[in-house]
């Protein structure tokens, strides 16, 4: 009962954690691209996610080096761990709907979506949707350096390259995404979503834990024989995934902030235009309306396939999840952009047919 308890607790512990250490440690304080509801004025944000990061991580070796704890120790408390998340994230995502003005639906209908678009607490210092971005990201993170500690562990020699190159491709994924946060406050998940269950529960339980579903299954198993081209063709597919999602993903950033440089010194930043909007329609954003979703499920399915299990339900959840989050997001995407722009979205979707997958969808 008593190792359940301190697995269920481990990550309210973890959180906290990575609380205190970005109000602590040194950040970048930043302008974004949402207004606040209640003044016009840009939120600003302070941003330190590769700093707490490098501090999490280093506790983590710093604890398994010490044998203050085994390495594995969040691998072989997973299910608790787990367990405590979820009542976690449902306990907060009660606490940020139930203060704030029902918008007319009842609590049970905006409890999943939530009231407020955003917010930001001690004096600004934290902003909400930033710091539950920062909360999954770590917490993911550190569920992957024990869940590989846990293979290494128990396989010593006989490991898994496969769970390597995953581990690695993946740690990259986060690293990637912390050190860019700035660009992604720009993007559709800060500026049209709102702080209810789906992104608290989803950043404190969802994340940390689902997106390694494929790792939950290989963690455990013996090394899979896997022919360097089988690798070698994960890894190609992940790359390019990324390339796509953070290349578009910096190109709409640079377009927002400095609207007349050229992306990468050679992509023109064309875009259509009325009074008050403009709509880029170059370099990536030619390719398709989403193409940064088209780079997640890309990165998503390489990863997949860097495991060695091809044939494993579980390890192809995680792409699965992607479509089933993306498809739905995009419609929505667009019925916003249509209200919002009128005329020039559709002489954008004239110029720009595709959804996600150029000649496909």
């Amino acid at each position: 009962m008593a190792g359940f308890a301190a697995g269920f607790f481990a990550p309210w512990i973890i959180y906290v954690i990575i609380l205190v250490l970005h109000l602590l440690l040194p950040a970048r304080r930043v302008g974004g691209y949402v207004h606040d509801e209640n003044t016009g004025e840009l939120l600003r944000y302070r941003l330190n996610g590769p700093l707490v990061l490098v501090a999490l991580v280093g506790l983590w070796f710093a604890a398994g080096y010490s044998r203050l704890l085994p390495w594995d120790w969040l691998y072989t408390h997973r299910w608790p761990s787990l367990a405590g998340s979820c009542v976690l994230g449902l306990i907060v995502s009660a606490a940020m709907v139930l203060p704030f003005k029902s918008r007319g639906r009842g609590f049970w209908a905006e409890l999943y979506p939530g009231r407020a678009l955003n917010l930001q607490f001690f004096q600004g210092r934290v902003d909400a949707k930033m710091y539950l971005y920062l909360i999954g990201a770590v917490m993911l993170g550190l569920n992957i350096l024990a869940f590989t500690a846990h293979h290494l562990l128990l396989f010593g020699t006989a490991m898994s390259a496969g769970v390597l190159v995953y581990a690695g491709l993946f740690f990259w994924f986060i690293a990637d995404y912390l050190v860019f946060e700035r660009v992604h406050l720009y993007t559709y998940d800060i500026f049209a979503e709102r702080v209810g269950f789906k992104l608290v529960w989803g950043c404190f339980a969802f994340y940390p834990y689902f997106y390694l579903v494929g790792l939950w299954a290989a963690a455990g198993q013996p090394w899979f024989p896997e022919p360097i081209s089988q690798v070698l063709i994960a890894v190609f597919i992940f790359y390019a995934g990324w390339i796509l999602s953070r290349g578009a993903n910096m190109q709409k950033y640079y377009f927002k902030t400095m609207p007349d440089r050229a992306f990468l010194g050679f992509i023109q930043p064309r875009a259509l235009r009325d009074h008050d909007n403009a709509l880029l329609f170059s370099g990536f954003w030619r390719v398709a309306r989403h193409v940064n979703y088209l780079g997640e499920i890309l990165m998503a399915t390489g990863l997949t396939l860097a495991l060695g299990i091809p044939g494993s339900v579980a390890a192809w959840l995680y792409p699965l999840y992607y479509i089933v989050l993306l498809v739905p997001r995009e419609r929505a995407d667009e019925r916003r952009c249509a209200a919002k722009y009128g005329e020039l979205w559709k002489e954008y979707v004239r110029r720009v047919p595709h959804r996600i997958i150029p000649g496909l969808y």
